[in-house]
């Protein structure tokens, strides 16, 4: 074992480490598979130890690299954040900016600024994946996700972004032929419009309701829920805004007004770690600082 210093084929290991494999460190740094074997092989033989076990479905650390692990993220991290804060002042963003958004809020709202956020930082690149699915940050490679909700997993770091209202509503067709419920309870009788879960919370005198519903109609796509409402399918329940014009021009109708639940939040999610890069960061602030005043509508 060698006990000079040397920084050759850090990055290489780490992303290894993130990635659990080496075609996929390979793409995240954007270079050969066979460039990120030669590096390890370079730091395994260096340290003298294995680093990884390596079989033909994955590649897993050995206690030993857990351990070098645990150092050299903290030491890429420390020279990141360095090298960023000695050029911060001139604030010139590079490299891509990778967002994890669902639903209509996202596509409607949330792109135009990440739009605007892209021109006054001409070399960013940013790559926005709309999907609905658990994100792994380190794995993926995601700056943030924004989601709308409670969140499950403390472990990770949730600014709120905006409060918005749920709205209960279907088609004056579906109403005329199936009857308008006056309760929640009542929407257990009903076909429903469901984006992801199928328990919903009403509120009434400050006391929490949860209905069980039966989905008639289940979708990730703000559109096609929306579009299933019109269509008479059954009753949705979802922010206010994701309706779009539907409730100004009555294409659908309000029902269970007293029960709405309020102040659903959406957040602006990122892993919990020391490190943050400046791309992320200032776009969250931008993000922020645009809808401070954001009322749903």
């Amino acid at each position: 074992m060698s006990t000079s210093l040397s920084f050759d084929g850090i990055s290489e290991f780490v992303a290894v480490a993130e990635t659990h494999g080496f075609t996929s460190a390979a793409k995240r740094l954007n270079v050969s598979t066979s460039h990120i074997s030669r590096q390890i092989a370079k730091v395994e033989k260096h340290l003298g130890v294995a680093l990884f076990a390596r079989t033909t479905r994955q590649v897993k650390l050995t206690d030993a690299g857990f351990n070098y692990y645990q150092h050299c993220q903290g030491l890429l991290d420390g020279l990141a954040q360095a090298n960023e804060e000695v050029s911060y002042q001139q604030v010139e963003l590079t490299g891509t900016l990778r967002v994890s958004a669902a639903g209509e809020f996202a596509e409607l709202y949330i792109v135009p600024v990440l739009l605007d956020f892209a021109k006054l930082h001409p070399n960013l690149n940013i790559d926005i994946d709309f999907n609905s699915k658990y994100v792994d940050f380190v794995q993926e490679g995601i700056d943030f996700s924004i989601r709308y909700g409670q969140l499950k997993d403390s472990s990770l770091i949730a600014r709120k972004l905006v409060d918005r209202q749920l709205v209960a509503a279907a088609s004056a067709e579906y109403l005329e032929k199936f009857g308008t419920p006056q309760t929640p309870q009542e929407l257990i009788s009903h076909d429903c419009i469901v984006a992801i879960s199928d328990h919903w919370r009403f509120e009434h005198e400050k006391k929490e309701i949860t209905v069980k519903v039966k989905p008639k109609w289940r979708s990730n796509s703000g559109r096609s829920l929306v579009q299933a409402v019109e269509s008479g399918m059954g009753i949705s329940y979802m922010p206010q805004s994701s309706y779009g014009s539907s409730l100004i021009d009555k294409s659908v109708v309000p029902i269970l007004e007293p029960y709405w639940k309020k102040q659903i939040p959406t957040w602006i999610v990122y892993a919990n770690k020391q490190y943050l890069p400046a791309r992320a960061r200032l776009a969250i602030d931008y993000l922020v600082e645009h809808f401070k005043n954001w009322q749903d509508a």
